[in-house]
């Protein structure tokens, strides 16, 4: 009886020993099993960050690209204005030629007029014609005779003040003022052309010499909002073209 009684706590003692070593080998067996499962889920991250650095590695040259372009683009247009802007400036010039020349026949006719025409009773000279009158005037102008020639277009709006060359008489007395930079006194007769000759190609110009002579002041306020005139105005003129691009480089 106490052999037994001996036995019996040896074998559970031994029992016990078996025991804990099974759970030993299945806790390897889970750690085993958590580490397969964390390196198959790291594996997976890995292959999900490398996908989405990839995605972003595109959307990066995909913006490049459309920057590259988008500057290009810009370049060209800036590229197109300028050439725009040049040939509008050939036109005018061009233009002013022509209407110089037809201005020079039509005051050569005008003196043939008067040479041939018979003085009234009083014995008063024959007046000169409008155009003949502005090509005097304009003659003073290009030799540098500013104020004779600013006296000249007075006396011809004066005698003629519907002629159909008082609107660029009056355009030119204030570039009689502007020549002498008395920008005082030709922003304020710019001014008037505007004004009194809005129907006349002239008050576009004059317009757009004010909003030039107030920027070149340093004067941004009152550009923009001559540009702006300018451009609701007369939004099919040479000069409303120019005062678009002008206006973009106000801050």
């Amino acid at each position: 009886m106490k052999k037994w009684m001996l036995i019996a706590p040896a074998a559970m003692l031994f029992a016990g020993c078996f025991a804990t070593q099974k759970d030993v080998q299945v806790l390897q067996g889970d750690i085993s099993l958590m580490r397969s499962e964390r390196l198959a889920a790291d594996s997976a991250r890995s292959r999900q960050l490398d996908r989405a650095i990839a995605s972003v590695r595109v959307a990066n040259d995909s913006l490049v690209a459309l920057s590259t372009r988008l500057t290009r683009f810009r370049s060209d247009m800036t590229m197109s204005m300028s050439s725009v802007q040049q040939e509008l400036l050939q036109v005018q010039v061009l233009t002013g030629q022509s209407q110089q020349r037809i201005q020079e026949v039509r005051a050569s006719l005008e003196d043939r007029q008067a040479a041939t025409a018979v003085p009234d009773s009083t014995g008063a000279p024959v007046v000169p014609g409008p155009n003949a009158l502005f090509q005097a005037a304009r003659e003073q102008m290009m030799q540098g005779s500013n104020s004779a020639a600013r006296q000249a277009f007075q006396d011809l709006i004066a005698k003629y003040p519907k002629a159909d060359v008082a609107p660029d008489a009056a355009f030119y007395i204030a570039e009689t003022y502007a020549a002498e930079k008395n920008t005082k006194a030709a922003d304020s007769v710019y001014a008037q052309v505007a004004a009194q000759y809005a129907g006349s190609p002239r008050a576009a110009t004059a317009i757009y010499k004010r909003a030039v002579a107030a920027l070149s002041a340093g004067d941004d306020s009152k550009a923009r909002d001559l540009f702006n005139q300018l451009i609701k105005k007369y939004p099919r003129s040479d000069e409303a073209a120019l005062a678009r691009d002008r206006v973009k480089t106000i801050k």
